[in-house]
């Protein structure tokens, strides 16, 4: 018996020990996993607020600000191409999201109801639609021939729906017990009650995670803009954004600004311009972390 508890110790005695060893081991990925994914926009943020000569003349690391100045910032939040930029950004943000969130509300209820007429029909057309694409020219020609050419209708209405996210909520809504839908029916409630008054309510954690999916996908858009849109005040920001860093633009300086301004701000303008378009996205993302996973398990494909 003494022999046989011996062993017993020595095995957890092991056990733990090796335990221990993959938790310093893991604890030294994570820690190089948050280094790796947290310096590039450290850098970035530390040179926004860095003297343009000198992130000019060290390309290397950065740990901190070296000459102190919020003078790209201010050149950012007073430019008249820049607040445009995020104006019309936050426009399509305004329109757009309702306008996403009812279809795609609508588009599920109506694939997960039952004993509807046509219904594979159209559930067919609304999959083909996802495979297949007419390409950029007859798009193109649509929104010209629909007058919406110049606009930023343009990157609203052709975008109002996306088949991945209405497959999202049409299984969340399947997954509400079918009697609760005909009771309300039998109560006299017709369908645009029960899906304001009874499929919305329970599929909030899936309804936040299609407005983060939409949010953050008109905030990043950028190329349906750079074909529709032909006037630089009526561009969102990211097309902005990457004039001033892909294309190498003067931009800025074609809007009417200050050149000297302009010039003395040149590179940390564009750390400072990342920053801004960053850092709204960061700040809605934590009031809608908890729905997250919930709403992706509950609106997970299955079939």
């Amino acid at each position: 018996m003494a022999k046989n508890k011996n062993k017993n110790n020595n095995h957890q005695i092991h056990e733990s020990a090796g335990s221990r060893t993959f938790d310093v081991v893991n604890v030294f990925i994570m820690l190089f996993l948050c280094v790796v994914t947290l310096y590039p926009m450290w850098y970035i943020l530390c040179a926004s607020f860095s003297n343009n000569a000198y992130v000019s003349a060290h390309p290397g690391t950065i740990l901190w600000p070296h000459g102190f100045t919020a003078g790209s910032y201010m050149l950012a939040f007073t430019h008249p191409l820049l607040i445009s930029g995020y104006a019309n950004t936050l426009i399509v943000l305004l329109v757009s999201l309702p306008i996403n969130m009812l279809l795609t509300i609508f588009a599920g209820y109506f694939w997960a109801s039952k004993n509807v007429m046509l219904k594979k029909p159209f559930v067919i057309m609304i999959m083909i639609t996802m495979f297949f694409n007419a390409g950029m020219i007859p798009n193109y020609l649509n929104v010209r021939s629909l007058g919406l050419y110049n606009s930023l209708w343009s990157l609203i209405l052709p975008g109002a729906l996306s088949v991945f996210d209405t497959i999202i909520c049409r299984t969340a809504i399947e997954g509400i017990p079918h009697s609760l839908v005909e009771s309300a029916y039998l109560d006299g409630a017709n369908d645009l009650k029960i899906v304001f008054k009874i499929i919305m309510p329970l599929i909030k954690p899936t309804l936040a995670v299609l407005l983060l999916y939409y949010g953050v996908g008109h905030w990043n858009a950028w190329f349906n803009a750079s074909i529709y849109i032909k006037d630089n005040d009526r561009l969102p920001i990211q097309n902005i954004m990457r004039s001033i860093l892909i294309a190498n633009s003067n931009l800025l300086n074609s809007a009417g600004a200050d050149t000297d301004q302009v010039d003395m701000f040149a590179d940390t303008i564009k750390y400072s311009t990342i920053i801004l378009t960053t850092v709204p996205v960061l700040c809605v993302y934590p009031f809608l972390q908890k729905y997250f996973v919930k709403g992706i398990m509950v609106g997970a494909v299955k079939e």
